[in-house]
């Protein structure tokens, strides 16, 4: 009886070892891909508490978290034709663990050989200017392009990223010369643009008072004003306003006159017109002189004859 009762706990004890021989834990980030004598199952085991057949099953353990790669550096020739050194880095993940483990032998490898060679292409076809100002259309290019492969693997490319772009100091000059020209060239157009404006509000302003005189004089107040605001001193004004305004009226006229003067003798009776200015000329000068010496210039007298001698 006791005999029987040892078989029994030995046995007991032996599946239990068998069981747990047996037991594997998958955690929440991986997937496990079994082996069942050499043969790969078509069902990964999700995470939790699995079991295996003892001696017949083997397990392998897949990570389906999201790996973040950095590319090495790859020196290239762009399109065209000047050297860069360009580094990036890539995001991926497993979606499918069967085929991530059995149809590449080291999937992380195989991405980062990927994406070296998938960069050095994506330099020899691009502008520098792509490099450095359109690096949303080269991502998404370059992630398509080790996205091929890697979707046989099972491998989905989430992103891919240039990090920098190293450029030959030479050229790093000649960009730096050029941005300053460029940055001299806007500000010379901006003060430009700045005198023209101001041109053309003092034109519209002065057009504004010569057609309001008073508004001359205001200005003119205002002026003293501000200058006497500034520096406590007295201002001595060598011109009353009244009197250049009584210049200013005079010249107004002055300028009427002459225009009409010139509108006459511009005209089909500037002929008569000029007669009569000269005929007043001349009555004038009649107060003064004789009118022949204005009219027409003397004779000289005549120089007297020699003698002549008779025989």
């Amino acid at each position: 009886m006791d005999g029987a009762v040892v078989g029994v706990v030995l046995v007991v004890v032996a599946a239990l070892l068998v069981l747990r021989s047996g037991m594997r834990v998958v955690n929440q980030v991986e997937r496990g891909v079994v082996f069942r004598l050499g043969k790969a199952q078509p069902e990964f085991r999700r995470p939790g508490i699995t079991f295996l057949v003892p001696f017949v099953d083997r397990m392998r353990k897949v990570n389906v978290q999201v790996v973040t790669m950095p590319v090495p550096t790859q020196e290239g020739i762009t399109k065209d034709n000047v050297s860069v050194k360009v580094d990036a880095v890539v995001y991926f993940r497993v979606t499918d663990p069967v085929r991530a483990a059995i149809e590449v032998q080291d999937y992380v490898f195989a991405v980062g050989q990927v994406a070296q060679s998938s960069l050095r292409s994506i330099i020899g076809k691009s502008d520098l200017d792509d490099l450095l100002t359109d690096r949303e259309r080269l991502h998404e290019g370059l992630a398509l392009m080790i996205d091929s492969p890697a979707a046989e693997w099972g491998i989905h490319i989430d992103r891919v990223e240039i990090k920098d772009v190293q450029l030959p100091e030479s050229l790093k000059r000649s960009m730096s010369r050029q941005a300053e020209a460029e940055r001299e060239r806007r500000a010379r157009v901006i003060t430009a643009d700045g005198e023209f404006q101001a041109a053309q509000q003092l034109a519209n302003a002065s057009r504004i008072m010569s057609e309001t005189p008073e508004a001359m004089q205001l200005r003119l107040l205002q002026t003293v004003v501000e200058v006497a605001a500034e520096k406590n001193s007295t201002l001595v004004m060598p011109f009353p306003v009244e009197l250049l305004r009584y210049f200013e009226r005079a010249t107004k006229r002055l300028d009427q006159e002459v225009e009409k003067n010139e509108r006459e003798l511009d005209g089909p009776d500037g002929s008569a017109a000029l007669k009569s200015g000269i005929e007043q000329i001349a009555a004038v000068a009649d107060k003064f002189g004789p009118a022949g010496e204005l009219t027409a210039p003397r004779e000289p007298a005549a120089e007297p004859s020699a003698p002549v001698e008779r025989p």
